[in-house]
Order: C-alpha cells, then structure tokens, then sequence
C-alpha cells in the first residue's frame, strides 16, 4: 500500500499540487467548537477521560464540544459504564502527531486521567508523512502519556479514510486515501503495545450526511457516529 501510494504521488505530483492549492483555496475554514474544553456527564464514580489529537478534536464541524468528539464519546462511555465521565479536550486544529507531543501533551498531562483517546493522522497524510514516521511519533506520545499519567488505557482511533472526503477531488482524493490507509496501518501495529487499542474507522459509515459544510470534517451526527463506534469497538 505505501509503494502503491509514493508512486502515485510522484506520477501525479503536478496535478496533486493545482488540486491541492484549489482546495485550500476554495474550502470555508470552519472555526472549532466553541464553550468548555472540560466537562461532566453526570453518574456515579466519574471516569477521567482525555481526549487529544487534531481538528476533530478541536471540535471543527460543531457548535461546541458536548456535540463534537469529545462530548459524543463521553456521552457513549456513560451509556456503556453506567458512570459519569469527566471530559477534557487537548486538540489543535493543524497539528500532526508530533506537534501534540510538543505543543499539546506538555500542558494535558497535568491533570490524571482514566483513558486517554487520541485522534490524529489527517494532518500526517496531507503533509505526505511516511507511515514509519508517523509510527514513530505516535509510539513517543504513547510513551509520553504513560511516563506522565502511569499505565492508563490509550485507544488510537483510525486514520479517516481520505478517499471519501467530499471535499477533495479526484485524484488528489484517491492518492490521499491511499496514504490515509497506509498511516492507519502504521497505528494499528501500536496494539501490539499493552493497553493500547486501536479501533478502525467505520469507512461505510463515511457518508454525505457525516460530514460538515466544508466536505472535509465531520459534523455532529458524524461525530456521533464515530464515537459510538470507538466505543464499542
């Protein structure tokens, strides 16, 4: 699949390049969720969950958390636990897996969690990162979150399957699917790792509807699907 994905990003690379810059130029920049980056779902014993990663995390395609990522999977985890959970977000919309490690990690391990979910690999793929680095960035970051949080469960959701963005046209979207699945391959070997899980994302879910305005993240009822399912998964 990587061999596939680098030759076809040589082959096309001038039309990867206008079909890139188009779409950059032409997508609405939606702003990420705004209100509380922390909250409660109320019940017994709450669970601390922390959630990190990248603009969906940042809640981009919602009006704020509670129906973004982070408060869809809080919500699912109660259901699932009958517990409370008490959510914070750490996302930055633009940051690849090292930038977390750098820039967001620092200040989310300041506080204990229970499970820490973390959502990354858009940014990775767009910036043509190869999955052996991006492998290793998200292995430090593991690693990181467990010197600084003890042996806490970490669940690495899927790398969104990029070939069924609406936002991006052919072949720019074929080619980027093909290094999203690569990347999402490179995470998956983390579960090898104790107590960590890796759940795929659910591709024939990725429809229309689940996406926002801009074609290119979900909205709330995509980030409910997704959240149901890294729960149950």
């Amino acid at each position: 699949m990587r061999r596939r994905a680098d030759l076809a990003t040589l082959l096309l690379a001038p039309v990867l390049i206008r079909q890139g810059l188009r779409v950059r130029r032409d997508t609405p920049r939606l702003p990420g969720a705004a209100g509380p980056v922390r909250g409660l779902v109320p019940g017994p014993d709450p669970l601390r969950l922390l959630v990190l990663g990248e603009s969906t995390v940042d809640g981009v395609g919602a009006r704020d958390h509670e129906e973004a990522l982070t408060g869809r999977l809080a919500v699912a985890l109660a259901a699932k636990t009958g517990r409370g959970v008490a959510w914070r977000v750490a996302g930055r919309t633009g940051a690849n897996a090292r930038a977390v490690h750098d820039e967001l990690l620092p200040d989310a391990v300041t506080e204990p969690a229970d499970l820490v979910v973390v959502a990354l690999g858009v940014n990775d793929t767009i910036e043509l990162h190869s999955p052996a680095r991006y492998r290793r960035d998200l292995l430090r970051l593991v690693c990181a979150l467990r010197r600084s949080l003890g042996p806490v469960p970490v669940v690495l959701t899927g790398v969104p399957h990029l070939g069924r963005f609406p936002a991006l046209p052919r072949p720019l979207r074929d080619v980027l699917g093909l290094r999203s699945v690569a990347l999402d391959a490179a995470a998956a070997s983390l579960a090898a790792v104790p107590g960590v899980r890796h759940v795929v994302m659910p591709v024939d879910r990725m429809t229309a509807s689940a996406f926002a305005s801009d074609g290119f993240h979900p909205g709330p009822e995509g980030y409910r699907i997704w959240a149901e399912y890294v729960v149950s998964g």
